[in-house]
């Protein structure tokens, strides 16, 4: 699957653009918290979610893994739906449930639940959850780098500053250069939640931060000895996927729980959003999109997993 380099910049899909750019083929989901919100993960059985009379606009912010399905979702149910502009924007999950929780945007893309990014974890109350698919992630390296495997200590032992030389972990002698993701990521929240745990990173480790997925591919795939991270959706030909524990960076293993790396992704409304905004909700769980488009864009229908993790991190076969 192709990356995609979606920083801060806003999209407002309209007409054809997208699909005639990216077409269908579009790549790129929860962390810790409690279980408070409300939460909608099942498909609606309403596959057209059109209307020729509905109008108005939704603006969707937050989470760059996301955003390649929420921009490939808009795209169509704009065709269906002539009279709604639909606006999707990147900026990290912790951006995205801040401002839907302040009421300045109708959605919030997170890959992290919202209690885990708020001041006050009740104010996610105020929340609906809507759970619209499962990514996997994992870590990626310049193509130079000869290492294909790394134990999750091993990953730990790179992301804390710990080893610097990929001759250290097999490979050849060459400095590890870490691009991490900036501090409100639910992509970083999610990778450091399954590798660090507990680990407290030194304060005298500071790696390059990236604002967005798709930055992260281009430095990654221009940095000789670089690592990093991003959602399954944004692998590609210019990054070398790394295998974790011998396990392979596949859907089917995240269905499993064998790849550890993953989360749900979540589009927070309000609890009484408007009209244009709870039909694009419902579309994005429709047939339309949980039967067809989720897998094609490389993310994980919900309805495949088979196992659950709540909010707490606790995993539960199905």
């Amino acid at each position: 699957m192709s990356g995609h380099s979606m920083s801060r910049r806003s999209f407002v899909l309209v007409g054809a653009t997208l699909a005639s750019t990216l077409g269908l083929g579009l790549v790129g989901c929860g962390g810790s918290g409690s279980t408070s919100t409300s939460t909608d993960s099942s498909a609606s059985s309403d596959s057209s979610a059109s209307s020729a009379n509905l109008s108005g606009s939704v603006t969707a912010v937050g989470s760059t893994a996301l955003q390649p399905l929420v921009e490939a979702a808009a795209e169509q149910f704009m065709e269906k739906n002539p009279g709604v502009q639909v606006t999707v924007q990147g900026g990290g999950s912790g951006q995205g449930i801040t401002q839907i929780a302040a009421g300045s945007v109708q959605i919030g893309d997170s890959d992290v639940f919202a209690e885990s990014k708020l001041d006050n974890p009740d104010d996610a109350k105020k929340l609906k959850d809507n759970q619209v698919c499962v990514v996997g992630m994992g870590p990626i390296v310049n193509p130079d780098v000869t290492v294909d495997d790394l134990t999750l200590d091993q990953l730990k032992s790179i992301f804390t500053g710990e080893v610097t030389n990929w001759k250290d972990l097999g490979g050849s002698d060459e400095d590890i250069t870490v691009i991490n993701r900036a501090s409100g990521s639910g992509t970083r929240a999610t990778f450091e939640d399954a590798v660090l745990g507990d680990t407290k990173v030194p304060d005298s480790f500071k790696p390059q931060e990236q604002d967005s997925s798709g930055t992260v591919v281009k430095m990654v795939a221009s940095t000789k000895g670089a690592i990093s991270y991003v959602a399954f959706s944004y692998y590609d030909e210019t990054t070398k996927a790394l295998k974790v524990g011998g396990v392979e960076p596949k859907e089917e293993n995240v269905e499993t729980n064998d790849w550890t790396i993953w989360a749900y992704e979540h589009m927070y409304t309000s609890t009484s959003p408007d009209d244009a905004t709870k039909a694009f909700i419902d579309y994005m769980l429709s047939d339309d999109v949980q039967g067809s488009l989720v897998e094609q864009t490389g993310y994980i229908p919900i309805t495949g997993m088979k196992v659950t993790r709540d909010a707490d991190g606790n995993v539960t076969n199905k």
